[in-house]
């Protein structure tokens, strides 16, 4: 039997679905809205970073589609120590790859759905994921697809500044490591920045991209498929999947 949700409510007044199909409705709106409202101040490139002016240094950044995030690959002696200190954990690295998530979800060892409903609801904290590795970014990545994106080097300092500005650090100013990473020479630290459903680990990625100057709208990114066919556009296609 279905109960009468009208009953006992005065003439004018709601019942408890026609509210919470009236609140999902407006927040829909609000959402759409947002999108349309941010979406042309974070479509346009910034002239002269990504890609660079002609005649420019120029310095290449890898986007490593991994299924379902991503993370950006950057060559160690292309990254400045003084903007990004904690680039040093690996010394012997050629490459280091980061990306970012939920804290929780992220350092789970295998796919976890209660806890990928949590990082979607009501996440508790973020982490950075940081890995080392040396060689070719296709031969350690093998089965992911991988975009090289050329900057500036003004275009890099902002992205790593960024990457940098992401750390979580105690009253001392070192930087919360929270235990070895998922794979290879890797490292989990605490990110200050907060995971939520539009705020995903493609729109973070997209964020950085965004702020070297690419012509990316981070709003759209929520899942990888629309990072990578935004990053296309402006960069190179080196491995498929």
């Amino acid at each position: 039997m279905v109960p009468d949700l009208g009953k006992g409510y005065a003439a004018g007044h709601s019942t408890p679905c026609v509210r919470l199909r009236d609140a999902v409705k407006r927040k829909s709106v609000g959402i759409l809205l947002f999108l349309v409202v941010v979406s042309p101040a974070c479509a346009g490139p910034i002239r002269g970073f990504c890609p660079p002016t002609q005649g420019e240094p120029s310095r290449s950044v890898y986007l490593v589609n991994h299924g379902w995030h991503a993370g950006v690959v950057i060559k160690r002696e292309d990254i400045s120590p003084d903007i990004w200190p904690e680039s040093q954990d690996f010394p012997d690295a050629q490459y280091l790859e980061v990306g970012w998530g939920d804290r929780d979800f992220y350092q789970a060892p295998e796919f976890n759905l209660w806890l990928a409903f949590e990082a979607a609801t009501w996440s508790s904290a973020s982490a950075l994921h940081v890995v080392g590795f040396r060689g070719p970014v296709g031969t350690y990545f093998p089965e992911s697809e991988i975009i090289e994106i050329m900057l500036s080097p003004l275009g890099l300092e902002r992205l790593i500044g960024r990457i940098e500005g992401s750390y979580a650090k105690d009253p001392a100013g070192v930087p919360i490591r929270l235990g070895p990473g998922l794979y290879g020479e890797s490292m989990f630290y605490l990110s200050r920045e907060r995971f939520h459903l539009l705020k995903t680990c493609n729109v973070w990625v997209a964020t950085l991209l965004r702020s070297a100057g690419c012509p990316i709208t981070p709003p759209y990114a929520i899942m990888v498929g629309n990072l990578v066919f935004q990053a296309r556009r402006f960069g190179n296609v080196v491995q498929g999947r």
